[in-house]
C-alpha cells in the first residue's frame, strides 16, 4: 500500500525534468542516444510519431535484421545503430586474421556467435555497415526468451559504445572503425538466464553494472580510452537493471536497483552516497528520475516501488523521510516504467496491464487496467506527444493517451514479435521485432 512519508513540493515542468537528469551530449534531445531515450525516462522530446499503422499503413520501410537480439535501436542524426548476435561457424571463431575473434570467457563446445554492430540509414533502411566485434562461443546459455544481444548501445554522437556484457565493450566511430575494446568481466547469471544491463553515459564517463552469481560490481570507464576510473564491489545476486546517472546540487550520482539494497554512488569516485532497503529478486526495471526524485521498482516474487528524494538521501535511507512514498502491488517484472509530466506509468508483471501514479503524492490515477490485445510485454514503455506506446510480444502495440484518465487511442498489429524497447525520433517510431526493424511514419 502507499506510505506517504512527506509531500513533495515540486512543480512538474519540462525545465525541471531536464535539470534532474545528467549532462548529455550536444543535440541529444533530438536523438535517441540511450535505450530509454534522451532523458532516460522513456520519453522523446518534441516528437510526433503516428497513432495508427499496420503492414499496409504508415510503414515507411522494414528490413530483416540478421541474427537475434533484444537490444533497443539507438539513433543519432541519420543513422540507427543495432546490436545483434549472429550464429556463425567454428572456423570463424578460430580465424587468426580476425582481430576480434577469440574465446572471451567462452568454452569450445556449443554454437559460435558473431557479435555485430549495424549502422542503418534512417531514410530507407539500407545497411550502411555491419561490424563484427567478437566471434566467440558463449560460456553459458540464456533464457528461452532471451538473446545474446540484449544489452543496448549508447552514443555521444561521435562514437557508439557497444556493450555485449561478457563479450566486451567496444568504442566504434560513426563509420564502423573500432577505436578501443575492453573486457569488462565474465558474468555467471542466475539459472544461466543471460545478460541484459545497458551502459549509462555522462560526459566522458561510461558506467556499467555487472550483478551476477559471483563477484558483482559497478564500474566507471573513460569513454575516450576504456580505462577504468573506479570499480566498486556490490553485495548483490543477479540483476538485469541498468544504472541511471542523475544530478543533485550540480553533482552527478549513479542510482541502481538491487535485491539486497538500492544504492547511489558518486560518479567521480564510486563512493557509496546512500542506500536503502532492496526491492525484489531478479531486479530488471531501470530507475527513472526527474525533478530531484528517483523512482525504483521491481516485481518478481513480490512488488516494490520506492520514490526517493535526492535532497534528503544520505547514508541509510530505510524508513527515513528520503523515501517519500512506496507502493507494493502490480509492479513490472521485465519492462521499465515511463516518467512524464508528473505521472509514472508502469505495467504489471509482463502483462498488458497498465497503472498510472502521481509522482508527487503516490496517489493512483488509474490501474491496474488491461490494454487491448497486448499479450506479454518485455519491451519498456515509450512516450511522445502526450501518448504512450506499449509493445507486446504478440506484435500488438497499444497507443494510450497520457494523463490521469485511461484512454486507448489505437491498437496496432504487425507480423512480428516485439521484445526490444521501441525508439522514437521526430515523426518516426522504430520497432525492432524478432525478424524485422520497422520504421513507422506517416
Amino acid at each position: 500500500m502507499i506510505k506517504r512519508i512527506a509531500i513533495l513540493t515540486i512543480c512538474v515542468v519540462a525545465i525541471a525534468a531536464v535539470a534532474a537528469i545528467a549532462s548529455q551530449p550536444v543535440g541529444f534531445e533530438k536523438n535517441w542516444h540511450h535505450w530509454r531515450g534522451p532523458y532516460a525516462t522513456g520519453v522523446a522530446v518534441d516528437a510526433n510519431p503516428p497513432i495508427t499503422w499496420s503492414e499496409t499503413e504508415n510503414v515507411r520501410w522494414k528490413i530483416a535484421i540478421p541474427g537475434v537480439g533484444h537490444a533497443t535501436p539507438i539513433i543519432w542524426g541519420d543513422k540507427i545503430f543495432i546490436q545483434t548476435a549472429v550464429e556463425g561457424t567454428k572456423a570463424e571463431s578460430e580465424d587468426d586474421d580476425n582481430p576480434f575473434s577469440g574465446f572471451l570467457g567462452g568454452k569450445n563446445d556449443g554454437p559460435v556467435y558473431k557479435f555485430d554492430l549495424l549502422a542503418i540509414s534512417r531514410s530507407d533502411g539500407s545497411v550502411l555497415w555491419q561490424k563484427t566485434l567478437r566471434v566467440v562461443t558463449p560460456h553459458e546459455g540464456t533464457h528461452r526468451d532471451a538473446t545474446y544481444a540484449s544489452n543496448s548501445p549508447v552514443t555521444d554522437g561521435e562514437f557508439v559504445y557497444a556493450y555485449f556484457g561478457s563479450r566486451g565493450l567496444y568504442c566504434v566511430d560513426m563509420d564502423g572503425n573500432v577505436k578501443w575494446e575492453k573486457d569488462v568481466g565474465t558474468m555467471y547469471k542466475s539459472n544461466t538466464f543471460g545478460e541484459g544491463s545497458s551502459p549509462a553515459l555522462y560526459d566522458d564517463t561510461l558506467v556499467i553494472l555487472q550483478d551476477h552469481e559471483r563477484n558483482s560490481f559497478i564500474t566507471a570507464l573513460d569513454k575516450r580510452t576504456g580505462n577504468v576510473l573506479w570499480k566498486t564491489d556490490r553485495d548483490e545476486r543477479t540483476t538485469w537493471s541498468s544504472p541511471v546517472v542523475v544530478e543533485h546540487d550540480g553533482k552527478p550520482q549513479v542510482v541502481t536497483t538491487g535485491t539486497n539494497r538500492i544504492r547511489s554512488y558518486d560518479l567521480a569516485t564510486g563512493k557509496l552516497l546512500w542506500e536503502g532497503d532492496g526491492l525484489t529478486r531478479n531486479s530488471i526495471p531501470s530507475p527513472v528520475a526527474a525533478n530531484g526524485y528517483v523512482y525504483l521498482m521491481s516485481g518478481f516474487r513480490g512488488n516494490a516501488l520506492q520514490a526517493v528524494s535526492l535532497a534528503s538521501a544520505t547514508g541509510n535511507i530505510s524508513g527515513s523521510d528520503a523515501v517519500v512514498w512506496e507502493f507494493d502491488r502490480d509492479m513490472p517484472y521485465v519492462p521499465s516504467p515511463l516518467l512524464s509530466n508528473g505521472v509514472i506509468y508502469f505495467l504489471k508483471s509482463n502483462d498488458g496491464i497498465l497503472s498510472a501514479f502521481n509522482t508527487e503524492t503516490g496517489a493512483s490515477h488509474y490501474g491496474p487496467v488491461r490494454l487491448k490485445g497486448v499479450s506479454g510485454v518485455y519491451a519498456s514503455i515509450v512516450g511522445a506527444a502526450d501518448r504512450l506506446y506499449v509493445a507486446g510480444r504478440n506484435g500488438v502495440v497499444n497507443v494510450v493517451q497520457q494523463g490521469p484518465e485511461f484512454k486507448i487511442l489505437a491498437e496496432n498489429t504487425l507480423d512480428d514479435s516485439f521484445n526490444a524497447s521501441p525508439a522514437i525520433v521526430g515523426n518516426e517510431l522504430y520497432l525492432r521485432g524478432g525478424k524485422y526493424l520497422y520504421c513507422i511514419s506517416e
